[in-house]
């Protein structure tokens, strides 16, 4: 009877082996171990072939990595509110595509539609190791998560580091490389036409957290202004996007303020309701106001980044910068990194690189003030 029930215990652990071998020839993938962003370990398909991009910025990383065709769902904030971030002007396709949920700042993906879509991964940008983790648990699908850093310059190991992991997992390791070396590559040329320069002080105004602000919305640690080695009045704040109180822009007085024009609408009004404050400053009184583009809408537009640091470069140290023309490096810097130059549709949207005259200046657009 012994031998009887081995001889059957054998056949059903053969059976089940058997079972299983097939079950994986035909349906089970090849998978590699990753570890993302958020320190989770993540085991993804050998041969990704469909995914989404999901939280800010996460979008713009597969267009940096030429891995449009892959993409498969986008964010309803995609679609509504496209003006303003090259990668998807550059890309006015993927607005066609299905909604994996209304995306916008701290709004996570509709998992019905993620689950529908089937795509092989999920990138997802500013979410917690523990949200990623449930979100993969109640999907099936491997979400892997993705960084910008801190961004205080160009050169961040984290948006290297995310480079990296979304281009081998996309078997796009070239051009993620490519991508890396291109940003490095205009950092180094920033700093080289800088050194040694005597920077004045200067100032940005506008710039975008979660919604369009007006003058009182800085960073300090500006990314163009640190390349540049400009003298950001606001870097004793430490870094980092800041509300500062109008009066501390009285306090400071910068010889330059630049204005990133997502928010120059508010300025303009702002103007209009207190114009004696503004004519008080040193930079509006000597015609040291500049308009540069949106640099920050759904996380960091880095080729904006770049291409305003040209604009600001040129303002700054004309003689240092005298080669450079900033609408034709802008459309290089975009061409290469999102595959369109898209400038001039910027500066039909923003009003590109100029001077700014408080008083007479006009905005139709600006960013979305609550996105």
């Amino acid at each position: 009877m012994k031998r009887v029930l081995l001889k059957v215990l054998s056949l059903v652990v053969l059976l089940v082996l058997v079972s299983g071998c097939l079950q994986g020839q035909t349906t089970g993938k090849a998978t590699m171990v990753v570890k993302d962003l958020a320190g989770r370990e993540v085991a993804v398909p050998e041969n990704v072939e469909r995914v989404v991009a999901a939280g800010p910025g996460a979008l713009r990383i597969m267009v940096y990595l030429n891995a449009t065709d892959m993409v498969v769902g986008v964010e309803d904030f995609e679609k509504q509110h496209p003006g303003g971030r090259p990668y998807i002007m550059a890309h006015p396709e993927l607005k066609e595509l299905p909604s994996i949920g209304p995306g916008g700042p701290g709004k996570l993906p509709d998992l019905e539609a993620l689950i529908e879509l089937k795509p092989d991964v999920i990138f997802m940008t500013y979410v917690d190791a523990k949200t990623a983790q449930d979100i993969q648990e109640k999907t099936g699908i491997p979400v892997v998560v993705l960084s910008y850093g801190e961004l205080t310059s160009f050169e961040d190991e984290k948006l290297f580091e995310s480079l990296g992991l979304a281009g081998k997992i996309l078997k796009k390791e070239d051009r993620a490389r490519e991508v890396i070396d291109f940003i490095k590559s205009v950092q180094e040329d920033l700093l080289r036409r800088t050194e040694n320069a005597e920077s004045p002080s200067v100032y940005v105004g506008g710039i975008g957290y979660r919604g369009a602000h007006g003058i009182e919305s800085t960073k300090a640690k500006y990314p163009p202004f640190v390349v540049l080695r400009a003298k950001n009045v606001a870097d004793e704040l430490g870094e980092g996007h800041k509300f500062i109180d109008k009066e501390k822009l009285l306090e400071w007085d910068p010889d330059y303020i630049f204005i990133d024009e997502g928010g120059l609408k508010l300025v303009l009004d702002d103007y209009k309701k207190n114009p004696e404050f503004y004519e008080s400053l040193k930079a509006v009184k000597n015609g040291n106001v500049y308009g540069v583009l949106p640099y920050n809408y759904y996380s960091t537009n880095i080729g904006t980044a770049m291409a305003d640091a040209y604009f600001i470069g040129k303002v700054l140290y004309p003689e240092r910068f005298e080669d450079v023309d900033p609408v034709q490096k802008a459309n290089e810097i975009y061409e290469f990194l999102v595959g369109r130059p898209v400038y001039e549709e910027l500066a039909r949207q923003f009003g590109g690189f100029k001077k700014i005259d408080l008083s007479t200046e006009e905005a139709e657009n600006s960013l979305p003030t609550s996105p």
